[in-house]
Formats: C-alpha cells, sequence, structure tokens
C-alpha cells in the first residue's frame, strides 16, 4: 500500500515530468502548492489527470477546448492557480 506521502512525492514527481514544458510548469507549480492539502479521493483523481494526453491538457488548462466532464472542477481550480501565480 503506498503512503500518503509517497503518493503526493510521485504525482510532484509525474506533474514535473510531462511532455510539453508548459505542462511540466503549470502542473509543477500546481503540485508543490496543492497536494499535500487534497483528501485522498482529490490525489486519485489528479492521478486521474495526470494519465491524460499532455496535448489535451494544455488545451483544458489554456481554455483552447473544455476539458473532459469529470476534470471540469479539477482543471477550472487550476486555472485559478495558474492566474494567481503568473
Amino acid at each position: 500500500m503506498e503512503t500518503r506521502e509517497h503518493k503526493i512525492k510521485r504525482l510532484t514527481m509525474r506533474s514535473m515530468r510531462r511532455g510539453i514544458k508548459e505542462m511540466d510548469l503549470i502542473l509543477m507549480h500546481y503540485a508543490q502548492d496543492k497536494l499535500s492539502g487534497m483528501s485522498d479521493d482529490a490525489l486519485d483523481h489528479y492521478d486521474a489527470l495526470l494519465n491524460e494526453n499532455d496535448q489535451d491538457l494544455y488545451q483544458w488548462c489554456s481554455g483552447q477546448l473544455p476539458p473532459a466532464s469529470e476534470f471540469t472542477d479539477l482543471i477550472a481550480d487550476i486555472k485559478v492557480h495558474i492566474a494567481e501565480r503568473f
């Protein structure tokens, strides 16, 4: 069983090592600022988001395309974080 601490570290690393530099930056900062405060269910949901294609993630985060319905709230939170941070 993965400990919460290990899961947060793993998700943070996965957030930093995407395929698109823009997503590296967006998700790295989001992970560093938000993951430790998330519930276990929210961490699982974020983990599922990281399985999505980087091109799709970038288009969702940049507003070019609407996100998949299961990620609408999470992408909205990421977009708010982007606006506050950058």
